[in-house]
């Protein structure tokens, strides 16, 4: 079907710095991995959000399994992670061991919260996934004061929420592990695919990268000629006195150039998207149908739009936003609990019934950045139309 306004996969269109950076990468006489792109990418990125150690990857999913990995889980281990959130967020620590405990969700700000979590907590907790769902910045630093002096693991989900901020520091920096994406869809992007692993642990610094690259070390003696035995070693990375198997999650250098461009505008896109939300939602206060989150701070970077519908008629608002407005709004985040894989692994029950009641009725709006006012202002109007209809 052809929409008149599709829900893009697209976050943003490059401006020509982004495109001349990629670029000069694709003719510079380097590696096109693992090279000077990735250290300033690196080294931007963590002085943006204020961690010790960031660490550019491919995916944020690669990100989620090196967490997973690094939180060495054993027999009967578990880890808390709400049901509604993207797969991403569940299936490494399912794969590296844990048993998943579905946390429910606060109904109006649509993340886990402290008490979401605490009722899930028992003496065999050995993580939490705190995802910073659809933007917003969850309660994470009253969840890190839960855990406090425990030896729980937090990995911070901070995919959709780079730039956002609670209580004035940067999501994906208060817990053990932070984990960005630079997925197409997201608020900054780098052609595609790309995420970053952050954390402030310095027995974390030397391990990603070994992690990342294949186990790829230098020789711990020192050479005399630089070819021999090898151009450099590979070892097995060890945490605890564990083996950890290394994998290849590196981020390409185009990629990383780009990257250190779009750091110099999240801020900007960021804030576009607020602006541009909380318009949406003000034009739309006569309609009591829809509840949106609106939040007029830096604590919502609004990566997504999205209400819950009020009236029982997702289904047909939808429907119609379609078929009569040529407008192509969606369903997001599938309860985990939900899907084929998560069942066949006996985690097919979950007491989430927050989750459960939003994902039912919820309704996500296209809201990529590249919507002119035109479109946005064509997508309220619509919006108006089927209100009244149904």
């Amino acid at each position: 079907m052809n929409f008149r306004i599709p829900f893009s996969g697209r976050g943003h269109a490059y401006v020509k710095s982004e495109i001349d950076a990629a670029v000069e990468a694709m003719h510079a006489p380097l590696s096109l991995t693992q090279n000077k792109y990735k250290d300033e990418f690196e080294k931007k990125f963590s002085e943006y959000v204020g961690s010790k150690n960031t660490f550019a990857v491919n995916t944020a999913t690669s990100a989620l399994e090196l967490s997973a990995q690094m939180c060495q889980f054993e027999k009967d281990d578990e880890v808390i992670i709400p049901s509604h959130t993207y797969t991403s967020s569940a299936y490494p620590f399912l794969k590296a061991g844990a048993k998943i405990k579905w946390a429910d969700i606060d109904l109006d700000t649509r993340v886990v919260t402290k008490e979401t979590i605490e009722v899930c907590l028992s003496e065999n907790t050995r993580a939490i996934v705190v995802p910073h769902l659809y933007g917003f910045g969850a309660q994470i630093d009253e969840i890190m004061r839960l855990v406090e002096g425990s030896n729980i693991i937090v990995i911070e989900d901070a995919a959709q929420s780079l730039g956002v901020r609670v209580n004035g520091k940067m999501t994906g920096t208060f817990a053990d592990f932070g984990v960005y994406s630079f997925h197409s869809h997201k608020n900054m992007t780098t052609l595609g695919e790309g995420g970053m692993i952050a954390t402030d642990q310095i027995k974390y610094k030397e391990l990603i990268p070994m992690l990342r690259h294949n186990g790829h070390c230098n020789f711990d003696f020192e050479r005399e000629n630089y070819w021999q035995p090898a151009m450099g070693n590979v070892d097995l990375p060890m945490l605890n006195n564990v083996p950890i198997m290394p994998s290849n999650y590196c981020l390409g250098e185009v990629e990383c150039a780009i990257g250190v461009e779009l750091l110099k505008r999240i801020d900007q896109l960021n804030q576009q998207k607020r602006e541009r939300a909380l318009y949406f939602i003000d034009s739309l206060a006569e309609f009591d149908q829809l509840d949106f989150h609106r939040v007029d701070s830096d604590r919502h970077n609004y990566h997504l739009l999205v209400a819950m519908d009020n009236s029982g008629k997702r289904d047909d608002f939808i429907k119609k936003m379609a078929l009569d407005e040529g407008i192509q709004c969606v369903v997001q985040y599938y309860p985990l609990n939900r899907y084929d894989l998560y069942s066949k692994m006996g985690l097919g029950e979950a007491n989430c019934q927050n989750a459960d009641r939003f994902f039912d009725n919820m309704i996500s709006f296209p809201f990529q950045h590249m919507l002119t006012d035109s479109e946005l202002d064509q997508i309220i109007e619509a919006t108006k139309r089927v209100l009244k209809k149904i």
